[in-house]
């Protein structure tokens, strides 16, 4: 009888993971952060350059992702590397941009029908 509570009580810790682990993407600079992730460990003034933003900035998004496990730091000298702890991210990532490509696609078909219905462009 127990198990079924054991179940729900894993369906909902999963469930909180899954939140947290999504709000945690949710910011475009965290996005791009993983996304400049994608070839390896990266130094904090490359990351700076590559995504155009100040350190403090970067260093605040990178502790959000620190905390999230989703990036991981290594400290050498006075610079710091961050790499991305699952690669698997990057498949989810992956996932989000053709479900962006599907959307669009379908808006572009609507704006197409729209044209032809009306007439064609004006």
């Amino acid at each position: 009888m127990l198990r079924p509570k054991k179940h729900a009580s894993d369906a909902s810790a999963l469930a909180r993971f899954k939140s947290e682990f999504f709000k945690a993407l949710a910011h475009p600079l965290r996005i791009r952060i993983i996304d400049a992730l994608r070839d390896g460990e990266v130094g904090v003034n490359d990351l700076c350059e590559r995504l155009d933003v100040e350190q403090s900035t970067l260093s605040q998004q990178l502790a959000q992702l620190r905390s999230r496990n989703i990036v991981t730091g290594r400290k050498e000298g006075q610079n710091v590397y961050y790499s991305i702890r699952d690669r698997a991210i990057f498949r989810l990532l992956d996932v989000a941009k053709e479900v962006f490509n599907n959307q669009l696609i379908n808006v572009q078909d609507m704006l197409a029908q729209l044209e032809v219905a009306s007439g064609g462009p004006r």
